[in-house]
């Protein structure tokens, strides 16, 4: 029988948001996260530079927005094309088969301090990202920040409605509903 199995990163995720649950973030060790996965500390350091980042998922969030952004219609406007990249995210992350499992995930970064400021730090990542593509689209820049903190706003809130576990909408929808909800309540400030 093959040592080596599939699914590292994701084995690790799985194991890690268990013993969060299980025990604490802070009463966690990276040696009993690796164990739970039936992987090695070095595969641990080989996919996460530390044990909060294993909640985190690297940069993947960001090239999904960057990749929706850059593939938007060439007439979209910024917040369409902020809302192609939602979509993106949607089809790609946010999945029916996840929903419960994210539901955990943010339960247990409510739950622990270091980990809400990595989220508000990923947070920032990700505003700064969308920003970035926009202005490349020739996005004006006060125009590109406005639209990607209204998308960022947006997908947070669409993320906890999506998260409910009795709600049974697709993420896509969800953000683009919301996003359209954010925009109408910001004229009417």
């Amino acid at each position: 029988m093959a040592r080596w199995k599939p699914h590292a990163p994701e084995r690790l995720l799985v194991a890690a948001l268990e013993l969060f649950e299980e025990r604490g973030y802070e009463h966690t060790t990276v040696i009993e996260i690796t164990e739970r996965a039936g992987l090695t500390k070095s595969t641990f350091f080989r996919h996460f530079p530390d044990k909060r980042e294993v909640l985190f998922g690297g940069g993947t969030m960001a090239g999904l927005l960057v990749d929706g952004i850059d593939t938007a219609p060439a007439g979209a406007s910024p917040l369409e094309a902020v809302a192609h990249a939602l979509d993106a995210i949607g089809r790609a992350a946010f999945t029916s088969d996840r929903r419960e499992f994210s539901a955990r995930r943010s339960a247990v970064v409510a739950a622990n301090p270091e980990l809400r400021e990595r989220e508000a730090l990923k947070e920032l990542g990700l505003i700064a990202s969308m920003i970035d593509a926009l202005k490349r689209r020739g996005v004006p820049d006060l125009t590109a920040r406005v639209a990607a903190e209204l998308g960022a706003l947006a997908w947070k809130i669409a993320y906890e409605r999506w998260q409910d576990t009795t709600n049974r909408d697709d993420f896509a929808e969800l953000a683009r509903r919301t996003l359209t909800e954010v925009q109408a309540a910001s004229t009417a400030c």
